[in-house]
């Protein structure tokens, strides 16, 4: 009878055991969950109200962590395509939008600003209308496989207009209307900010 006993004793801590390694193993993914959520904080984010074609995204993003996070892409189900996009000068003169290569570096413990006339995030046929004071849904992927998701308000805004480079004029083929100017930004003629 004490072998019995012991038996299903030694069963019963087995699995006791087995669910406590599992419950860790899933404590574990939910910290990391949470971990990574707070890694990169967005503040100040809105984005340009628009009822076709392209916008752009903006705000602050930091980093609350100890190493450099790359942002490597962006997707939105308001739009086909979410772009990383810097602005650039030309040898005219005039500011060039492209995307950047080797997406968005935000340094350990600092930010980085995504602004109009500069670094942004650029929808790309639209697949919705963005109206002011809609809350957009915007997930950001790093290279390390992390995923964060903001919430930015759009608001009415005009702007400057910047040409594209020439490479990207193909991406008409995705619904956007292609590329050529598009009006989404410059720092001076923000409104509702």
């Amino acid at each position: 009878m004490n072998r019995r006993i012991s038996a299903a004793i030694a069963l019963s801590a087995a699995a006791l055991l087995g669910l406590s390694a599992c419950s860790g193993e899933t404590k574990k993914e939910e910290t990391k969950q949470e971990a990574s959520q707070e890694a990169l904080v967005a503040k100040d984010a809105w984005v340009k109200a628009a009822s076709e074609g392209m916008t752009a995204a903006f705000g602050v993003i930091e980093n609350k962590t100890d190493k450099d996070v790359t942002i490597e892409s962006a997707t939105s189900e308001y739009a086909k395509k979410v772009e990383l996009h810097e602005v650039i000068d030309t040898p005219d003169g005039s500011k060039k939008m492209q995307e950047k290569e080797g997406g968005f570096v935000v340094p350990a413990h600092k930010s980085i600003t995504l602004e109009p006339g500069a670094d942004h995030l650029m929808f790309m046929g639209l697949s919705k209308e963005i109206k002011p004071g809609d809350t957009i849904k915007i997930t950001l992927k790093t290279t390390d496989g992390e995923s964060f998701d903001i919430e930015a308000p759009a608001k009415e805004f005009t702007g400057a207009n910047e040409n594209y480079d020439d490479d990207h004029a193909g991406h008409g083929s995705d619904g956007d209307h292609g590329h050529g100017d598009h009006d989404h930004g410059d720092k001076e003629d923000k409104k509702d900010k």
